[in-house]
């Protein structure tokens, strides 16, 4: 997705007044004008390099572009700086399509020629990288008289004074191979984490023209494994430091004439394996018409398996409604446990005096809390502050709930296994109350948490200057005595996705705020609203699909 900045940049009135900002800044400043004597700037045109249009009529959801182009000057611009041109001065960008003439129609971003096949983009002024650069989104659809075969070249040209431009093509087929994905069956009854799943891939070619060559990928979240590995496969990971994106991947070339009409599935179905803290992890697959040579070309890439070859045979089609471009996902499994525990402290004060109070969250397992689906989306918890008592600071992912006398705090996810997340209030004793408490607690599921190991510690409490009389059902620790110094202390990270954690922690990793399974990508969550919008909803939410356990958007925290 293309950064709003760089459209407004280029095309809105705000974002001229950001280039004219920068075009004064640099006034003057040697070396950014092109001398006739430096060799020029070399400019690559990047996108889109294929494009397949159907003639079997499927409806589509958005009438979106197919195509996107950018341009890319050497350089790069920081996350927090001011891009500044590595050429001013106009140039400018040729789309021709002409080739397709008597089959396609265009949808063009710039400057439309005589024919609707050709466009002119006029262009100032170039900045390091891609992000604040021109990009061209192009539509394309089929006239009534195209016919499986056709084909044709988009040419995409530059040019302007002291820029040399890379051309880029893309190669536009009409009527060629097109694979739909097989839905995976349901797991069998009873399974569980640490079982394995047998995976029968199969697809379905609906296109007009045969493939010359399929390119099979899979992959599979942190809770999965590929216990069998093909030699005519590749094997790497991706994402690594991003819990919600990491991926086991493989990709498998196949080479031989996939017809039309027809269904191909593996010979034997691929095992994935699931590990003990396993829980709404996703395995996917997706076959892809990228040419035997190209498939073949793209697994030599990686690390390659030692195993047998895996191998395809034609299979019967069935019903058509079986196939689907994003069917080849199942999440596994879903009757995991996981034991989220809550636990207050004790603490001593006197009137007017500040003391530490120690709260944790621990989910002590056996499965995580990925909210792959949910890209990471926290959950929360809610904090009463004891009677004759007020908050002098509270940890940076709690605030203000419905009253000062009530906080929300969350926690990122993922949430491993048997990790812990420490949250550190200092409260200020404003009057001395005997054996005042604050309950912290889970907001209630109605039915309860499906996934919940033991509810029974998913409360906790605050004691303050209590007798060790006091009732405090569901909190299983969190002793203390003394003024301030006591219980220790700190607090939950705040990076997305697993942030910094805290007593006895493995480590959740940080990421950005991008979810993903395959197929089409499913964005980060962006949050905004006032405090007391966001403390509004008080029941829990599951999602079914991602296993994902949180109360409310949280209001995300903007430098």
């Amino acid at each position: 997705m293309r950064p709003v900045l760089r459209q407004s940049l280029r095309r809105g009135p705000a974002g001229m007044a950001v280039l004219l900002a920068a075009a004064l800044t640099t006034a003057g400043t040697a070396g950014l004008a092109q001398a006739a004597d430096e060799a020029p700037i070399p400019v690559a045109i990047t996108g889109t390099e294929r494009l397949g249009l159907s003639l079997n009529g499927e409806p589509e959801e958005e009438r979106y572009p197919q195509i996107e182009l950018q341009l890319n000057a050497p350089g790069e611009v920081g996350e927090d700086e001011q891009p500044t041109p590595v050429h001013q001065g106009p140039y400018t960008v040729t789309i021709d399509a002409t080739e397709l003439k008597g089959f396609a129609k265009l949808k063009l971003p710039c400057a439309v020629q005589a024919g609707g096949l050709t466009a002119v983009c006029e262009e100032n002024d170039l900045y390091p990288g891609g992000q604040f650069n021109p990009d061209y989104d192009i539509r394309v659809d089929l006239l009534a008289g195209a016919k499986a075969g056709d084909t044709g070249k988009i040419k995409v040209t530059g040019a302007g004074e002291g820029l040399a431009f890379t051309g880029h093509e893309v190669d536009v087929l009409v009527g060629g191979p097109e694979i739909r994905m097989k839905k995976l069956p349901a797991p069998p009854k009873g399974f569980s984490a640490g079982d394995t799943y047998a995976a029968p891939l199969a697809f379905r070619n609906v296109g007009s023209m045969s493939a010359d060559g399929v390119l099979l990928r899979f992959s599979a979240s942190r809770g999965m494994s590929f216990p069998e590995t093909y030699s005519n496969c590749s094997y790497a990971e991706e994402d690594k430091d991003n819990l919600i994106r990491y991926r086991k991947v493989v990709e498998c070339a196949f080479e031989g004439e996939f017809e039309p009409g027809k269904a191909y599935g593996t010979e034997t179905p691929v095992k994935v394996a699931t590990e003990k803290f396993a829980a709404y992890d996703i395995f996917g697959y997706w076959f892809s018409a990228l040419g035997a040579k190209q498939a073949t070309a793209r697994v030599e890439g990686g690390t390659k398996g030692t195993g047998p070859e895996l191998k395809l045979k034609e299979v019967p089609v069935g019903d058509a409604a079986g196939y689907g471009k994003y069917a080849g996902e199942i999440d596994l499994p879903a009757n995991s446990k996981y034991d989220l525990d809550l636990t207050g402290s004790r603490v001593s004060g006197k009137q007017g005096e500040t003391v530490k109070v120690p709260v944790t969250f621990a989910n002590n397992g056996p499965a995580w809390i990925g909210s792959l689906r949910a890209g990471g989306e926290p959950f929360g918890f809610y904090v009463e502050i004891p009677k004759g008592a007020k908050v002098a600071k509270a940890p940076e992912n709690c605030q203000e709930a419905d009253s000062p006398a009530q906080y929300l705090c969350w926690a990122d996810t993922p949430f491993l296994e048997n990790t812990e997340r420490a949250y550190a209030f200092e409260l200020r004793i404003d009057k001395v109350i005997e054996g005042a408490k604050g309950k912290i607690s889970l907001p209630k599921w109605e039915g309860g948490n499906p996934n919940e190991a033991d509810p029974a510690n998913d409360d906790g409490w605050i004691v303050l200057n209590g007798t060790g009389d006091e009732a405090t059902p569901g909190d299983t620790g969190g002793t203390g005595t003394g003024g301030g110094d006591n219980g220790g202390s700190g607090s939950s990270g705040e990076g997305d996705n697993g942030g910094t954690d805290t007593g006895g922690s493995t480590g959740g990793a940080a990421s950005g705020t991008d979810g993903g399974s395959e197929g089409p990508d499913d964005g980060g969550l962006a949050s905004t609203g006032s405090v007391a919008l966001l403390t509004s909803v008080a029941a829990a939410v599951a999602l079914a699909a991602g296993g994902a356990f949180y109360v409310t958007a949280r209001r995300r925290r903007t430098s």
